[in-house]
C-alpha cells in the first residue's frame, strides 16, 4: 500500500479551520469562500481516510483522529515554514534586545527563542526577563528595541500579539483555611495582576493576606506549587503542579503587546513582530486581530 504525501495547503486550511472555530471564519483569515474552505476539508478528510471534524448546523468539533492530526499538521506546517523563511525570506542579521515580561517565561519562552534562532541563525538576539513596567522603562530609554509585555487596564499604547484570561491558581491538593484570610503569594506593589486581585477579593469581601511576595513569578509559582498560598496567572501559561482554583472572584482578560518601534525603523523588529504573531496563534488563546 503506497502511504499519500500530505498536502500542506489542506493541512494550513485544516489547522485555521481548529483555530479559528468555523469554515466561515477560517474563509476569512484565508482570503476564501466557506464553501471552498469546506472542500478542503473533505479532500483532506479523503486523504487521510477519516472524518476530521464533527459538523453540526451549529458547530463543529474535532474529532479523536483530527485531534492526532492537528498536532502532526502544526509540526509540519511549522517545519515547512522554518525551512522557507530559511532559504526565501531576505536575509535577516544584527543585533536585536528584546524584553519579556516574566508572565510569559514559565512555559513558553525557551521553545520560542530556540525556534527563531534556527529561522533566523545570524540574528543575535539578546533577552531580559523582569516585570513589564520595568522593561519598558528600560525601552523608553533606549536600553531594549522590543519588549513583549502586559498592557495595562484603558491603555492603548503597544502592539497587541494574543488575549488571555487571568485564573487564580494553587496547587492540586491546596485547600482555602477555614476561618483564616486566604494567602496569597504575590509580585510586588505595581504589579497590574497584584493590584487586580486584591481588588476582586477587596470587592467581594473576602479576607486575605500577602504571605509571600517575590520579584520572580517564578518564585511566586513555586510558593503555589508547594501549597503555601494561593497566586493569580495567565491561564496557558500555567507550569506544572499549579491548577485553576474555582469559586473565587472573576479577573477578567490580560493583553500581551509589543512595545517599541512603532516606526518600524528597526530592520529586525517586523521579522520578530511577525515570528511571535504566527507562534502564539492557537486554540487556547485570543489572538489579536
Amino acid at each position: 500500500m503506497r502511504i499519500p504525501d500530505l498536502d500542506l495547503d489542506l493541512l494550513r486550511c485544516f489547522v485555521t479551520v481548529a483555530e479559528r472555530g468555523g469554515f466561515t471564519a477560517a474563509g476569512q483569515a484565508l482570503g476564501l469562500t466557506q464553501s471552498a474552505v469546506s472542500l478542503k476539508v473533505k479532500r483532506l478528510e479523503d486523504l487521510v481516510q477519516r472524518r476530521v471534524f464533527e459538523r453540526t448546523s451549529r458547530a463543529i468539533a474535532l474529532t479523536r483522529d483530527g485531534e492526532t492530526l492537528l498536532a502532526y499538521a502544526r509540526r509540519i506546517l511549522a517545519l515547512n515554514d522554518e525551512a522557507v523563511r530559511r532559504l526565501v525570506a531576505p536575509p535577516v542579521a544584527g543585533r536585536f534586545r528584546l524584553g519579556v515580561a516574566d508572565h510569559f517565561v514559565p512555559r513558553n519562552l525557551a521553545p520560542l527563542l530556540a525556534r527563531f534562532a534556527r529561522t533566523w541563525p545570524e540574528v543575535r538576539l539578546e533577552v531580559e526577563v523582569g516585570r513589564s513596567h520595568e522593561l519598558r522603562a528600560a525601552q523608553e530609554k533606549g536600553a531594549l528595541d522590543l519588549v513583549l509585555g502586559k498592557r495595562r487596564d484603558g491603555e492603548t499604547e503597544g502592539r497587541p500579539i494574543w488575549t488571555e484570561a487571568v485564573v487564580w491558581v494553587a496547587a492540586p491538593d491546596w485547600q482555602a483555611p477555614e476561618g483564616r484570610p486566604l494567602p496569597l503569594a504575590m509580585l510586588p506593589p505595581g504589579c497590574m495582576l497584584r493590584d487586580r486581585a486584591l481588588a476582586a477579593l477587596a470587592r467581594a469581601g473576602m479576607a486575605f493576606e500577602v504571605v509571600y511576595t517575590s520579584a520572580s513569578l517564578l518564585g511566586v509559582a513555586a510558593a503555589a506549587q508547594a501549597g503555601f498560598a494561593l497566586t493569580v496567572m495567565g491561564r496557558h501559561g500555567l507550569p506544572p503542579g499549579l491548577v485553576e482554583v474555582p469559586g473565587l472572584p472573576p479577573l477578567g482578560t490580560v493583553e500581551m503587546c509589543l512595545f517599541g518601534d512603532t516606526a518600524g525603523q528597526n530592520p529586525l523588529a517586523e521579522p520578530l513582530v511577525r515570528f511571535l504573531r504566527e507562534s502564539l496563534s492557537g486554540p487556547d488563546m485570543a489572538t489579536a486581530a
